[in-house]
């Protein structure tokens, strides 16, 4: 992985002035996730074990079946994956813009990518440009 690097800092300080600023952020996410030994959303299969890596775009507290449910949509640069914690109304530390690894199976449920109670672990935020 440590060859990977250098052609990802290449590639993000120069093409800085024709691509977007989404386009960019997603890269810096993309990279950082392969960085770290993440697996993309997108390359994910239904009820496979996987460590994922992203930012927290949302949080949100969604009660299910009369049980607490603390939800966040956790981006990647290649997709979104819904992250829930059942039995929580906040955990410290998360909320949108968190940088965080989220480990467990993911699922589809409703047509939506899934976790429920990921193993996580909080990350700096990066300085992405």
């Amino acid at each position: 992985m440590g060859s990977d690097k250098p052609a990802g800092l290449f590639r993000r300080a120069f093409r800085g002035l024709a691509g977007d600023r989404d386009q960019q952020d997603a890269e810096v996410l993309q990279d950082y996730a392969l960085d770290c030994g993440a697996r993309s959303i997108t390359g994910c299969r239904d009820r496979e074990v996987v460590t994922l890596y992203g930012t927290l775009r949302t949080i949100t507290f969604s009660p299910r079946g009369g049980v607490p449910a603390l939800e966040g949509e956790l981006y990647d640069g290649t997709g979104t994956v819904k992250l829930v914690w059942l039995g929580r109304r906040k955990i410290a530390g998360i909320h949108p813009g968190s940088e965080l690894t989220a480990s467990g199976r993911i699922g589809v449920v409703d047509g939506d990518r899934v976790m429920f109670n990921p193993r996580y672990e909080l990350r700096p935020t990066a300085a992405h440009g």
